[in-house]
This record gives structure tokens, C-alpha cells and sequence, in this order.
């Protein structure tokens, strides 16, 4: 036995005894752990926006948990038990990967990627009664807004619609700047145009990130945190200056917040 199958082991004999053992175990449902597993995710989340291995370790476990938990709820109901879910991971896995455990050929990652929509697509065709599937029916409707934007032009992308080149999708950019600026200052505010214009620019700003290689969602939420360290850091040193937030100048803080810059 390896010491990964022992460690497994080991936990699905835990979440048994605790299911049948620990009273607020015993009560969960598959329904009540959702808020939970979404919480646990965006611990993980922070955790690699840090590169905090040692938190990353535990925000991982702490999934895996949540993951064996649906599995034992389920095979209480005989639906399906963890060598299930493990054995359909695995299935997927091969059958999305035909340049690995079939003879399909690619020539880098693209290629992989569009392969495995094109896969994901089929599989979700032979689910419908009609044989239609949207290509963009495998985004998650509660995916927050910016990598739900990601995704969508990622599977557009999977079958050909898509710009070639950056210039073009920063071309697209200015374009919608331009729309957003003549529609707020337009004589006529018209503010659900204005919010219309202002998702354009969003949409197109996350089409640009693609094509250079940002990462949207992990872009924005570390400016987030430069931003809290750097407004922290002008609340703590203003207040040990004796002042006051709200009472100081723009410039006042701006010391401070350029100060805190260079840190």
C-alpha cells in the first residue's frame, strides 16, 4: 500500500466515524454544505493569490473533505459512492485527452484546449433530447461576473470565434472607451446606456487580459489587496500622526498613500 492510498484510506474511515458518530456530521446534507464548499474554495483562492503553500496545503484538505462528505451522504442513498466519483474523474480525463490515450495530435497548449471543449461539448450533446447544445451552455450561471466573461469567450474560442491578434482586441478596447465616454457625457444621460457601455469595456478589457496572458479575476483581486495594505497603512500612520481620516486633506493623504508606495 502507498502512502497516498493509506492517506486516503485513512480519511474515508474518518468521515465514516464521523458520520455515524458526530452529531452535526450526522445532520448535514448535501444541501447544507454548499455555502460551505463555496467558502472553502475562495479560502483556497486567497491562499494561492499569497503563494501561502502552508495555507494551501489546508484550504486543499479542507476541499477534499467537503468532496469525500457529498460522496458519503450520497452512498447512503446508494447514488453514488467516492469510486465513483473517482472513476468518472478518470474516464473524463482520458476521454479529453486523446493526444495522451489516443492517437489525436497537437502542437501546443491551444490546441489542447480547444480539443477539450470540443470533447465537453459532445459529451453534453449526447445528453439533450434534441441534439443542440450551446457551446456557451457549460458556463456555470453562478460563476462571479468577471470569470464568467473568461470562460465564455474561452468556449467561443474553442470553435474559431475569436480575434487573431492582440492589436485587434485592444482596437476593440479604445473603441468601447470611446462608446462609455460619448455616453456619459451625452446630453441626454441615458444611465442604463451608460451601465450597458460600461460591461462593453469590462468584456473587452477581459478579452484583451486573455491575450496577453493576464489572469482577470487574479489581476484585479491582488491590485484589491495592494490597495487595502496601501489604505491601511494611511489609517494606521495618520492616526499615530494624531490625525484623523475624514478630517485630512486630499493631499494630506496622499502623502501618506505614497508613502505607503514605496513600502
Amino acid at each position: 500500500m502507498t502512502k497516498q492510498t493509506e492517506a486516503f484510506e485513512r480519511l474515508l474511515k474518518i468521515m465514516n466515524e464521523l458520520r455515524e458518530q458526530c452529531p452535526w456530521d450526522k445532520k448535514q446534507t448535501i444541501q447544507s454544505l454548499r455555502h460551505l464548499t463555496i467558502e472553502e474554495t475562495y479560502e483556497l483562492a486567497d491562499a494561492i493569490i499569497e503563494n501561502d503553500m502552508p495555507n494551501i496545503k489546508k484550504e486543499l484538505g479542507d476541499i477534499l473533505l467537503h468532496i469525500v462528505f457529498y460522496a458519503r451522504i450520497a452512498s447512503e442513498t446508494n447514488d453514488f459512492d467516492i469510486s465513483d466519483v473517482i472513476h468518472a474523474l478518470c474516464n473524463k480525463l482520458i476521454t479529453r485527452h486523446p493526444h495522451i490515450y489516443g492517437d489525436v495530435k497537437v502542437e501546443n497548449e491551444e490546441q489542447v484546449k480547444e480539443n477539450w471543449e470540443k470533447i465537453k461539448l459532445k459529451e453534453k450533446e449526447s445528453l439533450t433530447d434534441d441534439g443542440f447544445k450551446s457551446v456557451l451552455a457549460g458556463v456555470p450561471v453562478s460563476l462571479p461576473s468577471v470569470v464568467k466573461a473568461w470562460r465564455i469567450q474561452e468556449k467561443a474560442r474553442a470553435v474559431g470565434f475569436d480575434w487573431e491578434k492582440p492589436e485587434q482586441v485592444w482596437a476593440k478596447v479604445q473603441e468601447e472607451l470611446n462608446e462609455l465616454n460619448d455616453e456619459t457625457n451625452s446630453e441626454n444621460t441615458n444611465q442604463a446606456k451608460i451601465e450597458e457601455e460600461f460591461g462593453d469595456v469590462l468584456f473587452a478589457m477581459i478579452n484583451y487580459a486573455r491575450f496577453i496572458g493576464v489572469n482577470p479575476e487574479d489581476a484585479l483581486e491582488k491590485t484589491n489587496k495592494k490597495f487595502i495594505k496601501r489604505f491601511q497603512y494611511l489609517e494606521k500612520q495618520s492616526a499615530a500622526d494624531g490625525k484623523k481620516m475624514g478630517e485630512m486633506s486630499l493631499a494630506e493623504m496622499d502623502e501618506y498613500w505614497n508613502k505607503a508606495k514605496t513600502l
